[in-house]
């Protein structure tokens, strides 16, 4: 072996934990990648997911050349072209629908299939200056984030779990997708004895390394917030003089709970009163708990009541006083990734319209004026969003002339007119923040570009000449666009020593009394005509649809699998290892039948975002979710009911 390097880096991926790694480049090519020892969150250890990074860079089904479609959109049929045709295509067609439509004909769509705020982000610049559509909002933790525009805390450094006595893991599969918080409720643990409760509808790798397992329904989360709340205010178990300072309506908040006695949300939660009422006096008495929730509880029409409930329950405890206590859902450190956008590029005295990212089926199929011209990174709509079906149909319209940057031809990719290869993170410069920890992390390149792919701000600084675009914005390099989106007093020069940087933010305060405790208390759908909840949970080996067509990461999670309890499979006929079709209004989907008694009856569960095949319609789960949200604008992936017969 010759010349062998060690890169900084960092995963690029919608994961909490942002992880810190060194790639290890021996003559000219990625051999490993490993976890930074010394990123007190990582230290030294990466998930199943991402552990063989340089496979994903080196696969043999990377797009490595630009692509313009030979055939009906869908099917997957390609030729090559050249860089410069494919640029000057975008900017003819781009210039014609502005011409004929006007600007807001056009329409970026991304999301988070990168983090870096170089990758995700500078392509923005060219539409903003070019005054299209807008896109806004999210299609995940959209609970959370409605909520924390109501002033409810999400989150505190999660390092500070170490210092909790009872943690709740409410609808969290850590050990499949944040693994590293793991190490310190382990560290709870040895300090200070903490006892760790998973309360969810399945029974997860982390469900099975916990005290307790409390499995209820889904759907059920917020009455089962408002029973805990009842039985705290009921019996003098609240630390009222803080809920006092935090909430503005505390004395509404008894007749609100007043309903939900243990024995009712029992019986809509599927667990025991006393279970109940032993949940409500430990988290009251606990000095501090956490609530560590998960994404998955927010996805259904009752999403926001569960976050708002699950805050009254912190609040209601006082757990907010004290290090390691409150509600942890998302951690961010200091950066400013929006100022990497330039919304300023808008040109002056226009407003263009701003559109709901989760509704992108409508806008595709149903938005007056249309979007005729759309440009997708990061995601891949066709798998990801909600109604995906209406999607695909969107994505399918002859005139609508769309671009995909990626990696692989997904889903949405073989619906493109025009397909660009882009980078993987061992190619290109970046800086990430997290949603999951305080660190901002720098990646530097580990080796050049593979074959002609290239980084997202390339692409923006080649496009924007064709298009007439001349600000200086557009002739930034990587790194004067990522500085950016630094805090004061940070900077790049630092990180590219050390890697990464934590940046200190203060523990929420909630003295403001701006909270709102009283809402409304949604009880969940029940199914009709022997029809079964469909949950999709992550998979252990997937990040949401990426890795879905590796072979290490397939292989893993074998085929899409459905997981039932043993009764719904003797009612339906059905035996273990069976092959079944999910069906309802919206479509039909194949899976294997895995019969299991980590199932509650009356729900299903389909692990991971799995691809289509070609020439084949594939387990794509959000073929089957409705066009529904809740109030706040979660997408309701779980209020997703199937019927389940053999194939």
């Amino acid at each position: 072996m010759g010349d062998v390097r060690y890169v900084k880096g960092c995963c690029p991926l919608d994961c909490q934990d942002t992880c810190a790694w060194v790639a290890e480049v021996a003559d000219g090519r990625v051999v490993a990648v490993r976890g930074a020892k010394d990123h007190p969150f990582t230290r030294g250890v990466l998930c199943a997911k991402v552990n063989d990074y340089e496979a994903r860079a080196y696969a043999p089904d990377r797009l490595l050349h630009p692509l313009r479609r030979a055939g009906p959109k869908g099917e997957g049929r390609f030729e090559r072209i050249s860089w410069d045709a494919a640029l000057d295509l975008i900017a003819e067609r781009f210039g014609l629908i502005i011409a004929r439509y006007g600007a807001e004909a056009l329409l970026p769509h991304n999301y988070l299939g990168t983090m870096g705020v170089v990758q995700r982000r500078a392509l923005l610049r060219i539409f903003h200056a070019l005054g299209t559509s807008r896109m806004h909002g999210h299609i995940c933790s959209v609970a959370a984030i409605a909520s924390a525009g109501a002033g409810w805390p999400l989150g505190f450094d999660p390092e500070d779990m170490a210092e909790s006595r009872l943690v709740l893991l409410w609808g969290l599969n850590a050990l499949s997708t944040c693994h590293h918080h793991w190490h310190f409720i382990q560290e709870a643990k040895a300090r200070h004895g903490a006892r760790v409760i998973a309360l969810d509808p399945m029974c997860t790798r982390t469900a099975r390394q916990c005290d307790e397992h409390i499995q209820l329904r889904p759907g059920s989360d917020a009455v089962l917030a408002a029973a805990m709340a009842r039985v705290m205010l009921e019996e003098g178990l609240a630390d009222l003089d803080f809920a006092r300072a935090a909430a503005a309506d505390l004395d509404a908040l008894p007749e609100r709970v007043a309903p939900w006695t243990p024995e009712r949300a029992a019986a809509v939660c599927g667990i025991d009163a006393a279970t109940i009422l032993r949940l409500a006096r430990d988290f009251a008495a606990a000095r501090p708990a956490v609530i560590r929730a998960g994404v998955g509880p927010q996805q259904s029409l009752a999403g926001d009541a569960f976050v708002r409930g699950i805050g009254t329950l912190a609040v209601l405890a006082g757990h907010w006083r004290q290090r390691g206590g409150g509600v942890l859902i998302i951690a961010t450190p200091t950066l400013d990734s929006a100022r990497v956008d330039r919304a300023d590029l808008i040109p002056a005295g226009t407003t263009p319209r701003s559109l709901d990212m989760a509704h992108l089926g409508e806008q595709l199929t149903a938005l007056d004026p249309p979007i005729r011209g759309l440009m997708i990174w990061g995601t891949n709509p066709a798998v990801v969003q909600p109604d995906a079906g209406r999607v695909r149909a969107g994505l399918a319209r002859q005139d609508l002339f769309t671009v995909v940057l990626e990696h692989f031809l997904t889903d949405t990719a073989r619906h493109a007119d025009l397909v660009l290869p882009s980078t993987t993170q061992l190619e290109h410069f970046d800086l990430l923040g997290a949603w999951g920890h305080h660190y901002v992390t720098i990646n530097l390149p580990a080796i050049a570009p593979l074959g002609e792919a290239k980084p997202h701000a390339e692409v923006m600084r080649l496009l924007a000449p064709r298009l007439g675009l001349d600000h200086p914005a557009f002739r930034e390099t990587d790194e004067e666009i990522a500085a950016t989106a630094l805090p004061p007093g940070l900077d790049l020069a630092t990180l590219k020593r050390a890697g990464w940087a934590k940046t200190g933010k203060p523990p929420p305060r909630l003295d403001d009394g701006r909270l709102r405790l009283a809402g409304e208390i949604p009880v969940p759908e029940e199914p009709r005509d022997g029809a079964l909840r469909l949950l999709t949970p992550k998979a252990h080996f997937f990040l949401n649809s990426s890795f879905a067509n590796m072979p290490r990461q397939r292989h893993g999670e074998a085929r899409p699998t459905l997981h039932m309890a043993p009764s719904d499979a003797v009612a339906r006929g059905l035996p273990d290892g069976a092959r079944v079709v999910l069906r309802n209004e919206r479509g039909a989907i194949p899976a294997t039948l895995r019969v299991s008694d980590t199932m509650l009856p009356g729900v299903v569960a389909l692990p991971g975002k799995w691809w289509s095949t070609e020439g084949e319609e594939g387990a794509v789960a959000n073929l089957l979710s409705p066009s529904a949200w809740s109030p706040g604008g979660q997408p309701a992936y779980n209020d997703t009911f199937v019927a389940v017969s053999a194939s």
